[in-house]
């Protein structure tokens, strides 16, 4: 496998690390890494390399169960919620990722795995990977593999809803949200949220954000207008639509910067989840200079 053979490769490793760690920046920090290893094979590191593709797939799963054991502190050691790195798209674009599989929701579900089911859940469920190639990406029997995918699916199902609900009618949603946030319209913000409405929100430690998550309609809905009275909800300049894990979301630009907000509907199309995403540290990717998002902005009437 020559370098262009690699880089035909690098989305699909990228998508694994992603999916394994939860952040973009660690994902192609990753993928460089399993470039590097690839190099030094290539190059007469004794190795024989009969399938370079399920190579990569098995350097790039161990790299990042190397990386989930060396952040198990830093984890614990997090102030408030943790939620993953966006992964932000124009709306303009066709989406590079279902919904079902890139998700907030799906995500968190990934992070409560053990990352021994998690690479197992995601190689054999979400890469197709059969359980052959994935016992010999883990070093683990075949057994073992299936009863580790088995115990997954089980405690991700619920995070990964087969329904599908218009994308038109979710920018409106979008749409609709901001307009009754801005204007402290409490009966129309509870009109869109369901009944066991979530809201989780990701400052960590940077910037203020609630410590735990908000649950119920009529909590969400007080926490929101909460920020409207004491001016936390002042925009500078347009709110910004984009596709934010795989669903139509907002970027606000507010004065204290910017933040991410994304929904997760249910099978009624009402807002089952909300993600709130300040921590500058997860935001980097959407300053001007990396491509924050600039066709798509919503004008309020």
């Amino acid at each position: 496998m020559n370098e262009a053979d690699f880089q035909a490769q690098r989305p699909r490793l990228t998508r694994l690390a992603y999916r394994m760690l939860g952040s973009l920046a660690e994902a192609e920090d990753v993928a460089q890494d399993a470039w590097l290893r690839w190099r030094r094979a290539a190059d007469g590191g004794g190795e024989t390399i009969a399938d370079p593709a399920a190579w990569l797939v098995r350097v790039t799963t161990r790299l990042c169960l190397d990386r989930l054991r060396g952040a198990r502190a830093a984890r614990e050691a997090y102030r408030g919620p943790w939620l993953p790195e966006p992964l932000v798209e124009d709306m303009a674009e066709a989406p590079l990722e279902r919904a079902e599989d890139v998700s907030v929701a799906f995500l968190l579900a990934l992070q409560r795995l053990s990352p021994l089911e998690r690479a197992v859940f995601l190689l054999h469920d979400v890469f197709d990977e059969d359980y052959a190639a994935v016992a010999g990406a883990l070093g683990r029997s075949e057994a073992a593999c299936r009863q580790l995918a088995a115990r997954a699916r089980s405690h991700v199902r619920e995070a990964r809803p087969r329904f599908e609900i218009p994308q038109a009618q979710l920018v409106r949603l979008a749409a609709a949200f901001a307009t009754a946030a801005r204007d402290g319209d409490t009966a129309a913000l509870a009109g869109m949220l369901a009944e066991d409405a979530v809201l989780i929100s990701d400052g960590g430690g940077k910037r203020p954000a609630a410590l735990r998550p908000i649950v119920g309609r009529d909590d969400v809905v007080a926490l929101i207008e909460g920020l409207r009275a004491r001016g936390r909800l002042t925009l500078v300049g347009e709110v910004r639509l984009a596709r934010i894990n795989g669903y139509p979301g907002l970027i606000f630009r507010l004065e204290d910067g910017l933040e991410t907000v994304t929904f997760e509907p249910d099978a009624t199309g009402r807002i089952a989840a909300i993600f709130i995403m300040r921590n500058p540290e997860k935001l980097g990717r959407l300053s001007p200079e990396r491509g924050f998002p600039a066709r798509s902005s919503l004008r309020f009437p």
